[in-house]
């Protein structure tokens, strides 16, 4: 009696365990493969016209700059920004989007921005990666809150756990 009921747990845990499986699949697939949702549209939106104050508050200068969401980045880089003829265009991974919103929020749109900033008031310096520590302050002074170099993916992991 004790094994049949056992076995009925288990049959019940493996089939819960599908069902989760099959709707992240599906929710994955979804987000793949349709335009940002018009949330994640007003979270970035609201992100910028924010950095947009900040910008004027600290450095008098207030410009808009592209923000493109693209999945056809090849890694796990977060954002880019792009200077040519004089046009700059920030571009965001939407294929990390999804499990990493939050810190797209918070810190890769501000981190972009100050990139743009550097290059719009030309004290971008080609000699090194544009990490200075002149571009670590605007982009603190925009609104960022983890102004690194580069991502920290443990750290991000880790700041999904519940404990």
């Amino acid at each position: 009696m004790f094994t049949k009921k056992l076995e009925f747990l288990f049959i019940g845990i493996i089939i819960v365990a599908i069902i989760i499986l099959i709707n992240n699949w599906y929710s994955d697939n979804q987000f793949k493969n349709n335009p940002l949702s018009d949330e994640y549209k007003e979270l970035i939106s609201k992100k910028e016209q924010e950095i947009l104050y900040n910008m004027q508050q600290h450095y008098h200068i207030r410009f808009k700059v592209p923000l493109i969401v693209t999945d056809k980045f090849k890694d796990k880089l977060y954002g880019a920004t792009t200077y040519n003829n004089g046009e700059i265009k920030i571009y965001l991974n939407k294929n990390v989007m999804q499990e990493s919103m939050d810190y797209m929020i918070d810190s890769v749109i501000a981190h972009e921005y100050a990139h743009a900033l550097m290059f719009k008031m030309g004290l971008y310096n080609y000699n090194s990666d544009g990490h200075s520590n002149e571009w670590r302050k605007m982009c603190t002074n925009l609104g960022g809150i983890n102004c690194e170099r580069y991502v920290d993916r443990e750290e991000i992991i880790m700041s999904k756990m519940p404990f």
